[in-house]
């Protein structure tokens, strides 16, 4: 089993035709993901890394029976790519693009709930099912086959903790970034649920940042979890009252890091002092 994501979805890039969405197709076709169509309005009947480009996701959906999306459109046009997708009921729809405007994403994310559909994003490196596919701008060998879950507010701790953990022999179910912005879709508690549900993770990082209380919204959920969970909060050094970090952090301006972590240790989460102890914590907890 998978989060979200397998070596079966079916996936159409919006913004194909961009220097992102062409790169990263084919770094997306190279780990195994199956790219079925991209999605520039003005561009159809081109091939890009030998996927058909169409006008409309609607028409993309329709001709390869793509079943998710992933997005590289520019942010003032971010909004409108992820109603197309959702219209067209791909799910999941991961959402790349930095900068999207809050009004705008909060406006998408009232249609995506109503019609059930799970966000990836604003503003993230996307999620990888080890071995199997990849929805993001993630780097291939870094991810190994393995029972840990990861879920990420920074890309780049993401890609450090998880080539931590492959180099020692740990290796990940699915990693996701949850994204930087201050309005994003799934969140860590609804993601803890299905890492739950997941019979091939046996255990779950957390890696998080100050500002925002979506770590004090995940401690509070996981007073019963029983999986062991391992959190590395960014930005602990930082200045008493300093807004630093993703866009989240810096608007919010709330959630320093030592409330985040006294709050995860009460449920019992190991704390990482620093990204390279996790991969010892998860050894540890794993009993490996």
């Amino acid at each position: 089993m998978a989060i979200l994501l397998d070596n079966r979805t079916r996936v159409v890039v919006q913004g194909i035709t961009g220097a992102q969405g062409r790169f990263h197709t084919a770094r997306m076709k190279e780990y195994g993901t199956k790219v079925v169509a991209g999605v520039t309005p003005g561009k159809a009947g081109e091939t890009i890394e030998g996927v058909p480009v169409f006008d409309t996701v609607e028409e993309a959906a329709e001709a390869t029976e793509a079943t998710a999306s992933i997005i590289f459109v520019p942010a003032p046009y971010a909004k409108d790519a992820m109603l197309e997708a959702f219209h067209s009921g791909l799910d999941p729809v991961v959402v790349i693009t930095e900068g999207v405007p809050v009004h705008d994403t909060l406006a998408a994310l009232r249609v995506a709930e109503s019609k059930e559909i799970h966000v990836v994003g604003p503003n993230t490196p996307g999620l990888i099912t080890s071995g199997q596919a990849k929805m993001g701008i993630m780097p291939n060998h870094i991810f190994r086959p393995g029972p840990v879950g990861m879920i990420s507010r920074s890309g780049t701790l993401t890609y450090e903790v998880s080539a931590d953990l492959t180099n020692n022999g740990i290796g990940q179910s699915t990693c996701i970034g949850i994204g930087g912005d201050p309005a994003v879709g799934l969140d860590y508690v609804t993601l803890l649920k299905m890492f739950y549900r997941d019979p091939d993770t046996q255990a779950v990082v957390l890696i998080g940042e100050i500002g925002g209380r979506a770590e004090e919204n995940a401690a509070a959920y996981l007073k019963r979890y029983p999986k062991p969970i391992v959190a590395y909060i960014a930005g602990r050094t930082a200045p008493p009252g300093k807004k630093m970090g993703h866009a989240g952090a810096i608007v919010s301006g709330t959630g320093g890091a030592d409330h985040k972590i006294a709050a995860l240790e009460k449920v019992g989460v190991k704390i990482a002092k620093t990204p390279v102890e996790v991969a010892h914590l998860v050894k540890a907890a794993l009993g490996a």
